[in-house]
Order: C-alpha cells, then sequence, then structure tokens
C-alpha cells in the first residue's frame, strides 16, 4: 500500500500524540488529501537530512502511521496540526514526487495483543505518572495512564529522553514485555551514567 511520508526529528509510537505546523506546500496539500480521504500518513525518523526542503537523504525504515484529530490554523497564519499514532509499519520502497514528497509501499506491522499490567510494572507506570505531570507533556492532552503493557510501552518509549536511535529500536519490538524489557534495560543505563 502506498502511504505519503512525514520524515521528522522525531519517533511517533501508536496512541501517542504528535502537534505539528505545516507550511510546506508539499505538505499542506498531503495533509489537504488525507483529510479529503479520512486517510492517515507515516511518520518516519529522519537518520540523515533536514526536515525542511529536499526530501531527506536517510530515514528509518520502521514508523508510525499518524491520523490527524485536530487542526487550527495558528497565530503565525501556519496550519497547526494534532496527530495520534495509529499502526507500526515497514518500509518497502520509496519514490520522491515532483514536489519532493516522498511516497511509501508499507507493510502494516502486527501487534501483538495487550497484556494486561503486571505488579513488576508498577515502577513503570508511577514513572509514566510523573512524566504526565511535566508541562510539555500535559499541553499534548495524551490519556495517561495506561490501559495495558502496550499502551504502557508505546508511551514511556514516546515520552522519555532516550535518543532516536533507541526509540526506533524500542518501536520496531511488536511484543509489549519486550519493549518494556528494553525501556528497563535503557532507564538503567541513564540512571547508571547520572551516578557514575
Amino acid at each position: 500500500m502506498m502511504v505519503p511520508l512525514f520524515p521528522l526529528n522525531t519517533v511517533l509510537f501508536p496512541g501517542c500524540t504528535l502537534d505539528l505546523q505545516i507550511f510546506e506546500a508539499r505538505y499542506l496539500d498531503m495533509i489537504g488529501r488525507c483529510m479529503k480521504q479520512g486517510a492517515g500518513f507515516g511518520v518516519v525518523c529522519i537518520l540523515r537530512g533536514e526536515e525542511v526542503g529536499a526530501a531527506p537523504s536517510d530515514h528509518a525504515l520502521i514508523g508510525c502511521e499518524a491520523r490527524i484529530t485536530d487542526f487550527q490554523q495558528q497565530d503565525n497564519g501556519l496550519l497547526g496540526i494534532r496527530v495520534q499514532g495509529g499502526r507500526r509499519f515497514r518500509v518497502l520502497s520509496t519514490e520522491v514526487q515532483r514536489d519532493q514528497l516522498l511516497m511509501a509501499e508499507v507493510q502494516w506491522l502486527d501487534e501483538a495483543a495487550d497484556a494486561p499490567l503486571q505488579e513488576e510494572d508498577e515502577d513503570l507506570l508511577a514513572l509514566l505518572l510523573a512524566l504526565a505531570e511535566h508541562p510539555m507533556v500535559a499541553a499534548l492532552d495524551m490519556a495517561t495512564g495506561a490501559s495495558g503493557r502496550q499502551s504502557l510501552a508505546n508511551q514511556l518509549g514516546y515520552l522519555l529522553p532516550f535518543t532516536e536511535e533507541e526509540k526506533l529500536e524500542l518501536l520496531e519490538l511488536g511484543d509489549p514485555h519486550a519493549r518494556l524489557a528494553a525501556i528497563q534495560l535503557l532507564l538503567d543505563q541513564l540512571q547508571g551514567e547520572l551516578f557514575a
């Protein structure tokens, strides 16, 4: 299936919220088409290149569908949109259109069934609730608190200050148990660096 891509310096996770300002013609056209068709677009992380101008020379091959939930004209005259992460996908091939919009043939990735939160998840859940207090997180109006292990893993992967490469590795993991274990490992490393 062909999906328009929006390469960004960020990694979007399923169920998570992202605010974007749209000003380039190719993306204004893309957003207009998506809204008319009730369709989403793909967000992929830029590995080399810029968000603005020519299509980036290198981007991640794993991404997340973005579904538009709200839009408004901002005070600076730009279009502001709010999207929510949908399904994960793998990029099979890409082509750059004349207007520099990147189109991709994607394969949707299967999600493991969500599992209920376990007693061992209490510390990570407490961390998520603490993150929700941060003004930047609160501004996203994300439903904080997790309905299960998948949503806990997605939100922590998205909100914690990991590198883009680390976030991509987390996004690639379809199993919530494996993703939570990887998050715990990254947190232990961060803590080790802080107190080294």
